[in-house]
């Protein structure tokens, strides 16, 4: 059955660029090393990380998760950056997932290690890679889901821009049980 529509992004598209590094407002958002796995691994023994994204990582788990970034960035599934404060030491991360090019969306996924908290560095990755997927990748609409308890990740998507539209109700199941989920978004026009 032929589509009525066009793609939003052509397929293709995504995996034709080179992942770029992108200019954060004093950080830079670069892509993953296989280097980064004791970042990845500090990152994912953290209480609130560990909380909010519903997992943890050992060395041989972050290797095979920093591995995979390039055949993700390749079949255009996903994309995912280190956060960094000098292009090298990892801050936190920043990824465009449930990526959906023929629609032309992508949910956005981030945490920042606890010795960088406080400095505003999640609403800056967030607002460079925003820039980036609508102006460069030409995605119509980019959405933030976190817990209702997750009030830091709310703050981050209202800093940068992202007006919540509303709740999910039971949409994800933490270690605690069912929680709802509090959608913002931001579209290619805002």
């Amino acid at each position: 059955m032929p589509n009525l529509v066009a793609d939003v992004v052509v397929r293709g598209r995504l995996a034709a660029l080179p992942q770029p590094v992108l200019p954060a407002d004093g950080l830079l958002l670069r892509p993953w090393r296989l280097a980064d796995q004791p970042a990845v691994v500090a990152a994912y023994s953290d209480p609130a990380i560990q909380r909010w994204h519903c997992r943890a990582m050992d060395d041989d788990e972050a290797a095979a998760w920093l591995a995979a970034w390039p055949e993700r960035w390749s079949t255009e599934t996903r994309a995912g950056w280190a956060i960094t404060t000098d292009g090298e030491e990892v801050a936190g991360q920043i990824s465009l997932r449930a990526l959906q090019l023929t629609d032309g969306q992508a949910e956005v996924s981030y945490w920042v290690l606890p010795s960088h908290r406080g400095r505003r560095i999640a609403p800056r990755a967030l607002a460079a890679l925003s820039a980036w997927a609508f102006g460069e990748l030409g995605l119509h609409r980019l959405e933030v889901r976190h817990s209702m308890g997750n009030e830091p990740s709310c703050r981050v998507a209202t800093a940068a821009g992202f007006p919540a539209e509303g709740v999910q109700r039971g949409s994800l199941l933490h270690q605690d049980g069912w929680h709802d989920m509090h959608v913002h978004a931001r579209l290619d026009s805002d």
